[in-house]
């Protein structure tokens, strides 16, 4: 009988022949000891690599990354949508004012009226009576208020989902690696 481990198997082609479980526990054993003696191999002086170690290839880390801290996320996600909610505002204030500078509500207005009105002169309508920039500035403001609450809330909840499927599945796994420079 022979040992099925050690006798290669025959492929078609110039396929390499496929290496046994055994051997490719072995190598990717090897593999992780090599990279952990790599990763852990420290210089004479500490906080400095050598010139041997800077030339061979760059340390590399698997990470593995199994929860996310709640709180955290509720505090960064609402700076967040506080800065958006204010940016959101300042866009909409410029934007209101270049229209406004520019005349666009009066030329909406003599339009409408024309349009209305006809030949007779005495137009009551006025745009800005609908969108005008107090009203608009209002409803941005209304907007921007929900979105700090929706987006904060919606962060968390997501954190806390996250390390419930983190708890189940083991999270992400990242590699990271140094620089060569």
């Amino acid at each position: 009988m022979s040992d099925r481990t050690t006798t290669p198997r025959r492929t078609s082609g110039s396929e390499p022949p496929k290496k046994s479980l055994t051997a490719r526990l072995q190598d990717t054993m090897s593999n992780a000891a090599e990279e952990h003696r790599a990763n852990s191999a420290t210089s004479s002086s500490r906080g400095r690599r050598s010139r041997s170690a800077s030339r061979g290839a760059p340390r590399r880390a698997r990470l593995r990354l199994t929860r996310i801290d709640p709180w955290s996320v509720m505090k960064t996600s609402f700076l967040l949508s506080v800065a958006f909610g204010v940016v959101t505002f300042v866009a909409i204030f410029m934007v209101w004012s270049v229209l406004g500078a520019a005349g666009v509500w009066d030329s909406i207005n003599s339009a409408v009226a024309s349009i209305v009105e006809g030949d007779s002169g005495n137009s009551t309508f006025d745009v800005t009576d609908y969108v005008g920039m107090s009203r608009v500035l209002g409803f941005t403001l209304l907007v921007s208020v929900l979105d700090v609450v929706l987006l904060t809330a919606i962060a968390t909840l997501t954190a806390f989902l996250y390390n419930l499927a983190a708890a189940l599945l083991g999270g992400i796994e990242v590699t990271l690696a140094e620089d060569e420079k």
